[in-house]
This record gives structure tokens, C-alpha cells and sequence, in this order.
């Protein structure tokens, strides 16, 4: 009986050596992660590793869609245990499947080409001026109505920090200096204004009637408001084809309600960086740059979301390094590792600077972690102490593709922060491109 006990447990010891064997032995890794979808661009050839003895038969659903190993056959046999070589020849979807010894299924792979796209990298520090598609209202006040008594004709009339007034009296409305007008002329006449108002995406009708300031000698609301905003940061890139750009990888907030600001209009332009305070252990650094009167217009502001600000562009905007444009990368190509950054640190001049990707995130779907980056130059760290404000939308370059933006800085390690997938800024910016969803590729 004891023997038996003592076989047993030998032979699970054996089984559970085996498995770990087999879990870290080469051939499983690489059939691990070997894909079961592949998007690729057309001119940007990939290479797959089993690295298993043996040989298999590939059949390719449509192989003028795509080489393998430079062989644009429809079925024909390999060894697993050389690299698998892929050659995108022209748009569309494919699907490869792997047969060991002919026979046994392994892997079926699906394959989606589609058009090369290229962009230039940015790196520039830009001055953002952009206004709202209304007047946002930011606080309240109290008007005083008479000499003991006090009160915020907004706050009584359920208006809320962050409320955007679209309309005022069914007309639109988006410029702060126009409101003290209309507001006594509501007032004198003794009448309320309707108000339409955008609250959490819905569209709300408040009428307020304004009230008579004895002090100020005026009709008022009670309301702070607010039209416009602007700000320092940095460009990512231009899409030369397409004639759009993406900048600053994080979404612009009003600074007062934290709420993002809808654009009405708004431009980017050239701007010089004068100084940088330094990032330190708990307390981020900033750029600190002008805009001189004459800057030269670089682009408009139409759209402001999670990873940035994205406009039209109409041409290469000056002082970059790169004379023609990189080729942009997949969320699945980016691998922990070196990259490099480009940014500005003084004047206009973008410079390339040393970075790690520490960690990578697999991202199916927009988020805006999708990468922890490391300064590890130390010119830049010498001169910025690490990530500072007005350094986000930094692109960021790995293996010679465009891979993403610098968005934010860790606030206890100023050398550390977030960045962002390019795919995720392309796809804001208006141009299209494959999904990965729940394994199976979609075009968008």
C-alpha cells in the first residue's frame, strides 16, 4: 500500500515536471503567442516563429493578398522550425492555415492588409487657443439685490457647474462678451431668457430670469461663464495624405470644472519655449513658451477627445527632423524595450531623446494607458528632470515606426509615465483602420 502511495506520487512528480518542461520550452512559447489574427500594412513585412522540428503544409486562402517565405503559392509545405516570413503584396482579408504533416490542424491565422500610411512625426511645442461650442458656465455668484440680501439667479434656477449654454432666447451662442448685452436687455424688459443648455450629452431648457445688481448698476446671472481656453503642448504627428494632425495625446479640461471642453473652433501654432521648470518627486515641471504675435497658423481645432486634439493640416509644419515620413505600428508591435522620444526643450529645435518602454498593455479597444515609458536619457532628465507639462504628444518612435504619444507623467517618479497607442490618434483624427474585437478582425 505504501509503495503504491509512493508510485503515485513519483509519477505526479514526473507529470509535473514534464508539464513545466514543456510550458517554458521554446517551441511552446513561440505557440503561445503565436497570432490568431494579424493586421498588417501593405509594404511592411512580418515574421511568425514556431520553432518546431518538424514540417506542415500552409494553404493561403488568397495569396496575392500575401507572400509566404516569398512564395505566393495557394498551398505548399515548410519547416516550422525556420522563422515564417510574410510579405503584404496588396490590400484585403486572407486567412492562412497550418497542417502538421499535412494532416493535423494546428493554427489558422486570419490576415487583414491594408493601405501603407505613413505620417511625420511631430515633436514641435505648440500654442493651443481653442473656444468652446458655447459658454460654459464654471461657478456661481451672489447678486446683490438690496442691501441685506443676496442670491445667485443661476444657482435658483438649477444651472450646474459645467453646463454648456448653447442658446440664449433660440439664437446660438458662444462668445462671452455678447451676454451682458442680452442679459440687461432680458432684464429692463422684465422677461426671463431660455436658456438651452448641454448637460452629460443631453440637451436641457432652463428659463432664468437675470437679477438687478445694486452695487453694479446691472443685470446679472450669477453665474461665472467662460468661452475660450489655451495652453502649451506638444505635436505628434501629420498625416501628409490625409491633410490632418494629432497633438497632446490627453484631452483638454476646462481648468476650473475638470469637464472637457467641446469645440467650437480653435487653432494650434508655433510656439518658443523659454524655459522649463523641472519635474521633482511630487511635483510635475512644466514648459514654459510664448506664442509671438506673428505665429504662423499651423492647423484648426475640430475635435478634442480622450487622446488629444486632432484638426486639419495643410502642410509639414516647420523645425522637425524627419524629411520624409515613418511608417506608424499596431498596438500588438509595440514591445517592451528602447524607443526614443522627440520634443523640444529650448526655442524651436526638437530633439531625440533615450526612453524604455517598461510595461505594454494589450488594448483591443481605445484606452489611454496603453504604455509605461522611462526617460533614460540623462541629458533629458539633466535638463527636465524627466516628464514635464507641455512635454505630452511627444511622439514616440520605436524600431523606426510611429508607435505612440507621451500623455502623462507619474506624479512620485517624474522619469516615469503613460503614453499612448498611435492607432488610438489616428483613429480620432479621422482615419481608418482595422479593429481588433473579441479575436476576430472588423474593418471600421
Amino acid at each position: 500500500m505504501l509503495n503504491s502511495s509512493k508510485r503515485k506520487r513519483l509519477i505526479g512528480l514526473v507529470l509535473v515536471f514534464f508539464v513545466c518542461m514543456v510550458t517554458v520550452s521554446t517551441p511552446f512559447q513561440c505557440y503561445a503567442s503565436f497570432p490568431s489574427e494579424l493586421r498588417l500594412f501593405s509594404g511592411q513585412g512580418k515574421q511568425l516563429q514556431l520553432a518546431m522540428p518538424v514540417s506542415a503544409q500552409l494553404t493561403v486562402q488568397d495569396p496575392d493578398i500575401v507572400k509566404v517565405n516569398g512564395v505566393a503559392d495557394h498551398s505548399f509545405r515548410l519547416n516550422l522550425k525556420d522563422p515564417i516570413s510574410l510579405e503584404p503584396t496588396q490590400s484585403g482579408v486572407t486567412e492562412m492555415k497550418l497542417k502538421l504533416f499535412g494532416a493535423i490542424p494546428l493554427k489558422t491565422v486570419k490576415v487583414n492588409v491594408v493601405p501603407e500610411l505613413k505620417v511625420y512625426p511631430g515633436g514641435q511645442t505648440i500654442g493651443v487657443k481653442i473656444k468652446s461650442a458655447g459658454i460654459l458656465v464654471v461657478g456661481h455668484h451672489l447678486v446683490t439685490v438690496a442691501q441685506d440680501q443676496k442670491l445667485s439667479p443661476g444657482e435658483e434656477a438649477k444651472i450646474q457647474v459645467g453646463d454648456l449654454i448653447t442658446k440664449i432666447n433660440g439664437k446660438p451662442s458662444n462668445d462671452v462678451s455678447k451676454v451682458a448685452d442680452i442679459v440687461n436687455e432680458a432684464g429692463q424688459a422684465k422677461k426671463p431668457l431660455d436658456l438651452t443648455i448641454t448637460r452629460n450629452n443631453e440637451s436641457v431648457q432652463i428659463k432664468l430670469h437675470p437679477a438687478y445688481d445694486v452695487v453694479d448698476k446691472a443685470y446679472r446671472l450669477g453665474l461665472y461663464i467662460r468661452d475660450s481656453a489655451a495652453g502649451v503642448g506638444t505635436l505628434t504627428f501629420y498625416a501628409p495624405d490625409q491633410k490632418v494632425y494629432g497633438a497632446l495625446g490627453h484631452v483638454i479640461t476646462d481648468m476650473d470644472t475638470q469637464t472637457p471642453i467641446v469645440v467650437g473652433d480653435g487653432q494650434i501654432y508655433h510656439s518658443n519655449v523659454t524655459s522649463i521648470s523641472k519635474s521633482q518627486h511630487g511635483e510635475p515641471g512644466e514648459k514654459r513658451a510664448i506664442i509671438f504675435k506673428d505665429s504662423k497658423v499651423l492647423g484648426t481645432i475640430e475635435r478634442n477627445t480622450s487622446f488629444g486634439i486632432f484638426g486639419r493640416m495643410t502642410e509639414q509644419p516647420g523645425n522637425g527632423l524627419f524629411k520624409e515620413p515613418l511608417p506608424v505600428a499596431f498596438s500588438e508591435e509595440v514591445k517592451e524595450g528602447p524607443a526614443q522620444i522627440y520634443t523640444v526643450v529650448e526655442g524651436q529645435k526638437v530633439e531625440k531623446f533615450d526612453i524604455q518602454i517598461t510595461h505594454v498593455s494589450k488594448q483591443d479597444y481605445p484606452a489611454t494607458k496603453g504604455m509605461v515609458i522611462k526617460i533614460t536619457d540623462p541629458k533629458l532628465i539633466e535638463k527636465t528632470g524627466g516628464i514635464v507639462q507641455g512635454m505630452s504628444g511627444s511622439p514616440i518612435i520605436q524600431n523606426g515606426k510611429v508607435i505612440g504619444a507621451v500623455t502623462h507623467v507619474f506624479v512620485n517618479d517624474p522619469t516615469s509615465g503613460y503614453g499612448c497607442f498611435i492607432e488610438w490618434m489616428l483613429q480620432d483624427s479621422g482615419i481608418v483602420l482595422p479593429k481588433r474585437e473579441q479575436g476576430e478582425l472588423k474593418a471600421s
